[in-house]
């Protein structure tokens, strides 16, 4: 595993799923962690307590990343705690899926708040707390954003809208050695898939039979990548966009 030893990491929407093993998984590659989540105290603190358990630093700290005090609080007491900040992991994200017919007004501004314009504050604000050596940010877009389905055309337009933002920093950003990434995941077996009954059912087998790796995503898949593009390992690397689907280019993470 690449070594993060001596960094410190902020992981946005980090108390489940993708976020979660994220944040799990820069800890265990020796990274100081803050796991923010918007509403879920309760599996924030698990994610913390498993980091602390396992040797690991780690806070939990709320904050709605749509929010610019919030987002600025967040790395305020990331600061209070470690000193700085050298990796920010982008996870934060809503997510939903209905025909256009069905799209509210309310649900295009609550999608583009957090996936989209909390993207860009958790951005922004990073920008004062990188050191001088600089940083790296990763942001966590989906295969949909290139080959969505129907039914996700708000999604699809929110991540669409992360790759932009990828590429443009990491030119608008070199010059300061801060690269920007982004991870693109396949369908993976989260808390939420398990929940909407994505898990064992028939859509299930369908795209698990048109991944060319033949099974569906688990988290440590994305969360390996995430450590990597973390790491100086990745240090010639920014602008890029890395799928994580098994092969599967047509499916809503």
């Amino acid at each position: 595993m690449a070594d993060l030893a001596g960094k410190v990491a902020v992981v946005t929407g980090a108390s489940q799923g993708i976020g979660a093993e994220i944040a799990r998984s820069i800890a265990a590659a020796g990274a100081a962690v803050v796991a923010n989540y918007a509403g879920s105290q309760k599996a924030a603190d698990r994610v913390v307590e498993a980091i602390v358990r396992a040797g690991g630093r780690a806070i939990a700290v709320q904050g709605d990343v749509s929010q610019a005090a919030e987002v600025r609080r967040l790395f305020a007491e990331t600061k209070a705690a470690f000193g700085g900040l050298d990796v920010l992991v982008n996870n934060a994200a809503v997510a939903g899926f209905a025909p256009l017919e069905a799209v509210t007004e309310g649900a295009y501004r609550r999608f583009f708040d957090v996936n989209v314009l909390g993207t860009m504050l958790t951005i922004r604000e990073a920008l004062t707390h990188f050191g001088p050596n600089g940083g790296s940010v990763i942001n966590v877009s989906s295969v949909a954003s290139v080959s969505p389905t129907p039914g996700s055309v708000v999604y699809a337009a929110t991540k669409g809208a992360v790759n932009t933002i990828t590429s443009v920093l990491a030119v608008e950003l070199g010059g300061r050695n801060i690269r920007v990434n982004a991870v693109a995941p396949g369908p993976v077996e989260t808390e939420g898939t398990r929940t909407s009954g994505l898990i064992g059912s028939e859509l299930e087998k369908q795209l698990v039979a048109s991944t060319p790796l033949g099974r569906i995503g688990r988290p440590q898949d994305v969360a390996r990548i995430a450590v990597f593009l973390a790491s100086d390992e990745a240090g010639w690397l920014t602008g890029a966009w890395i799928p994580a689907s098994g092969g599967l280019q047509s499916a809503v993470a």
